[in-house]
């Protein structure tokens, strides 16, 4: 099956994941695309193929070679973002991309243009995978999946090329921050792996932020406002004042690269009662327990001033994997010669958020991320350059040759 042709199946499974159901998966419609690529697996003769209760697919391609090799791992999710519908994918390739604005639904008037998405012209002349305007697409990450499955078939195909035992593993509930929740890193059975999760085509991520959620409900005091003079403590007002509090300059609209952020996902409630949101990301540790500090002298300094009437709930999410990656650089080196060697550009850069391989690094499996190719992730302006994913494939294939050839360890 052509690469394409394996994308645009997977895409039109909604797989949306579901962050107020905390079963796992979250959704069970995300079996529906783990059974059909368990049984792509199957089929092309992969070996220990198991699907568990909880939507964790794994199998191997057995090694055609009698040295002895590390095992190699590559990951990517099924699920999709709850930020926009999966349901009902419709993609549409654009063949031969002119440059110019492209019509994504004409009676909604959605246009993908370049004015507003500059990284378009860098794929001119490139077929692109678009949405028709009313879902996300899907990239993120059944790209990653595409390239994955169609590398381990390129591989059965081409015995010629020496490899060592490879492991897949595809994952539920990444975009909700829980696919590593249940990921059974003994029975993967890798000595590393790579996510295939990242955006434009030579992305290669080993560092990403240190995370952690932090959720305030205040309890104000409701009184009727005529007769509301030193009585009333509105709850809204101290919602306002603990932002004002957090420096407005380390928002996620004004940081880039390696500064981090504080960010308000949520504000609702009443005078009485009000809760909000916020998620914490630094890529330095020291700063990102800094910024913790922080949060919680604000809560501090409210509760002092009118009485004891903050709740602050804070909790780590995850590390930033450079700590646990490091240590075996030559991971990420073969993952940079692999590209070059395809023709690839590397781009080695923070990533601005998480993957299931942060996770999967404190928890013995070093796991860095590599590009799938799909832009403008969880929504209806996200778009796949065709080549961007057929070179994801080409660098997994091409890691796998590599390992065999020079291994280091």
């Amino acid at each position: 099956m052509d690469i394409v042709d394996r994308f645009i199946k997977y895409a039109r499974i909604d797989t949306q994941s579901d962050e107020n159901n905390t079963q796992t998966p979250s959704t069970q419609k995300q079996f529906n695309l783990a059974k059909e690529v368990e049984q792509e697996a199957l089929e092309m003769g992969l070996t220990d193929v198991s699907l568990d209760n909880n939507c964790y697919l794994m199998a191997t391609l057995p090694a055609n070679t009698q040295k002895k090799l590390p095992v190699i791992g590559f990951i990517a999710h099924f699920d999709t973002s709850p930020d926009m519908s999966g349901k009902n994918v419709n993609p549409r390739i654009i063949k031969n991309y002119d440059g110019k604005e492209i019509i994504l639904n004409e009676p909604k008037e959605v246009v993908l243009s370049p004015a507003d998405f500059p990284e378009l012209l860098d794929h001119v002349g490139e077929d692109i995978i678009v949405t028709d305007g009313t879902t996300l697409l899907g990239a993120d990450d059944k790209a990653g999946i595409a390239a994955i499955m169609n590398a381990m078939q390129y591989l059965i195909d081409h015995p010629e090329i020496e490899h060592g035992k490879i492991r897949i593993g595809f994952t539920p509930d990444e975009e909700i921050g829980r696919g590593a929740d249940k990921f059974d890193v003994a029975k993967f059975g890798a000595d590393w792996a790579y996510t295939i999760d990242g955006s434009e085509v030579g992305e290669l991520e080993y560092e990403n932020f240190n995370a952690a959620s932090a959720k305030i409900d205040i309890q104000g005091r409701n009184v009727h406002p005529g007769y509301a003079k030193g009585k009333m403590v509105n709850a809204l007002h101290l919602a306002n004042e603990l932002i004002a509090l957090l420096p407005e300059s380390e928002r996620p609209e004004h940081t880039v690269d390696y500064e981090g952020f504080f960010h308000l996902i949520s504000l609702g409630g009443t005078v009485e009662e009000t809760s909000l949101s916020f998620i914490i990301r630094d890529h330095d540790r020291e700063k990102f327990e800094e910024r913790k500090r922080l949060m919680e002298s604000a809560v501090e300094t409210l509760n002092k001033k009118y009485g004891d009437r903050l709740t602050l709930q804070m909790k780590d999410q995850y590390y930033n994997m450079r700590e646990k990656v490091e240590p075996v650089k030559y991971i990420v080196d073969y993952a940079y010669q692999a590209m070059e060697e395809v023709g690839v550009k590397p781009n080695v850069k923070p990533i601005r958020g998480g993957t299931d391989g942060a996770r999967l690094s404190f928890m013995g499996l070093p796991c860095p991320n590599i590009f799938a190719g799909g832009m403008n992730f969880h929504g209806k302006y996200e778009f796949l350059p065709i080549p961007s994913m057929k070179k994801a494939s080409e660098v997994i294939v091409k890691i796998a040759e590599i390992v065999a050839k020079e291994e280091k360890i």
